[in-house]
């Protein structure tokens, strides 16, 4: 048997991939990650077991794996987004590790993938931004050393911030000396989702704007220039040379 680590991706049920969606259909037993995963990414499934772990602590979790194991089933641990990216698995994969059980990962379309597309843009444009900084803000889990917000603001590079909206007016502040006060920004909430709601703004007013809505959680912030850039080289992709 192995354990799938799947990526079900952010929201849209068709934004699981082919090889996801043909494991979540076949596999005997679905271990899921409650309301972050929508229920029609399950639809289809043949399951004799699906579990919701919204509720269960890690030691529950690998216990429900050790189970299917000794049973000789696969199972699709279904994580919303792409599952190496604050999907919690490296510790569940230690386990398995320890344990001797096999698994894979089948990777999933991204929060920030996903933001962009609904954001219309590119995050990457020559001569405004070729790199983009995937990072959360730190609350109860600290930041390493030399990876706090401020530090990483310093490359003035596209930026998308996960698990922060709540603290929305601090990010900002620790932005602001980088970026300036007109960069654009954008808080993507349930990117996606037929909920979907987007706050478009500058970091001199986003802050203002988002306290007007009933975003607390679930959203994914973007900063950088490439929001509202015009200005920009074409790539050597398609040059005529």
């Amino acid at each position: 048997m192995t354990v799938y680590f799947i990526g079900a991706g952010p929201g849209d049920p068709e934004l699981v991939t082919v090889k996801g969606q043909r494991l979540i259909r076949t596999a005997p037993v679905i271990l899921y990650a409650g309301s972050l995963v929508p229920d029609a990414v399950l639809a289809g499934h043949t399951a004799q077991r699906v579990v919701n772990t919204a509720d269960l602590d890690l030691d529950a979790i690998v216990a429900l794996l050790a189970e299917a194991h000794g049973k000789g089933q696969d199972v699709a641990r279904v994580h919303s987004g792409d599952p190496s990216l604050y999907g919690a698995i490296g510790e569940q994969i230690r386990r398995l590790r320890a344990l001797g059980i096999p698994y894979e990962i089948v990777p999933g379309v991204t929060a920030t993938a996903a933001c962009a597309a609904t954001l219309g843009c590119e995050l990457t444009l020559p001569g405004v931004s070729q790199t983009v900084i995937l990072t959360r803000y730190a609350t109860k889990t600290a930041m390493p050393p030399n990876e706090a917000l401020s530090d990483l603001a310093r490359h003035g590079s596209t930026m998308a911030i996960h698990l922060g909206v709540r603290h929305l007016a601090r990010i900002v502040a620790e932005l602001r000396p980088h970026y300036g006060d007109d960069c654009p920004v954008a808080v993507v909430y349930r990117a996606s989702w037929p909920d979907e709601e987007r706050v478009l703004g500058t970091l001199a007013d986003i802050v203002d704007k988002v306290a007007q809505t009933d975003i607390e959680r679930t959203a994914l912030i973007v900063v950088g220039r490439v929001l509202a850039a015009e200005q920009f080289a074409d790539s050597t992709l398609y040059a005529p040379n």
